[in-house]
């Protein structure tokens, strides 16, 4: 058994990460490897560093494609290779004119819960404007969502399993920077990864609109580290890379954004 209560201490997201930790135990017991629920990046984040300092187990991240927001987890003892693993995921094509009654992502959502079912079963959302949406779920519910899936808004909708090679996802915009700073400060790094000014970035912290690996920050002076993830609603993602020190002793720091 997993040291749950030590393994808990400090998370944000415990009644997850509880059962992630029972599919851990699981797979150790079984010797077979065990997929968990779709996770939201906080509670991957938080799983995966929590696994991080295990040695008995490895661990697979399965989206549907390499973007994804939300992920399914597979676990497995260290012994066991994951590569190979069947996808355990299934692709939906929900289908219909949407020209007249625009649908939104919360729509999509809210339709499939409307079904009776529960948020962990669903993953990313791909709206494709006035055609419709495709939607990444757990196989076990793609024969339920064909006959209950019916209507988004007042359109009436078809939904089927589609191949993967149909998925319609934009890839996103890279772009490599390096900036030079005087400190790790989160409002002086964001501020020129995002390309804004450092007053500005200041304002979206403290209105809470900026986390660091998915936690909600709310102070410009959080420091910085190589290897952290700075997210903005709406503009995309920052991941720092390299950080060395100069000769005038201020730190120059690799960017990549993501948009």
């Amino acid at each position: 058994m997993l040291p749950k209560d030590d393994l808990l201490k400090g998370s944000e997201n415990t009644d997850t990460l509880a059962r992630v930790i029972d599919k851990a135990d699981q797979a150790i017991r079984t010797w077979e490897p065990v997929t968990t629920d779709f996770l939201s990046p906080p509670e991957l984040y938080e799983a995966q560093a929590m696994f991080g300092r295990l040695t008995d187990i490895h661990t697979q991240t399965q989206g549907g494609y390499p973007q994804a927001e939300r992920q399914r987890l597979t676990i497995a003892r260290s012994e066991i290779p994951l590569e190979g693993q069947a996808l355990p995921l299934s692709l939906l094509n929900v289908a219909g004119n949407f020209l007249f009654d625009t649908a939104t992502h919360r729509d999509f959502l809210g339709a499939l819960l409307g079904t009776g079912i529960v948020r962990e079963k669903v993953g990313d959302i791909i709206v494709l404007g006035e055609r419709g949406a495709q939607i990444i779920v757990v196989p076990e519910l793609v024969e339920f969502l064909q006959m209950s899936l019916i209507q988004v808004r007042s359109v009436p909708v078809k939904t089927k399993p589609i191949d993967w090679n149909e998925l319609r996802v934009r890839e996103p915009k890279k772009k490599e920077m390096t900036t030079v700073e005087a400190s790790m400060r989160l409002d002086a790094v964001a501020s020129a990864g995002f390309g804004m000014s450092r007053s500005k970035m200041a304002d979206m912290i403290t209105a809470g609109d900026v986390r660091v690996n998915w936690k909600p920050i709310s102070q410009s002076s959080h420091s910085l580290k190589s290897g952290d993830l700075v997210a903005i609603r709406g503009k995309g993602r920052l991941e720092i890379g390299d950080v060395m020190i100069t000769k005038k002793q201020r730190y120059r720091i690799g960017l990549t954004r993501y948009v």
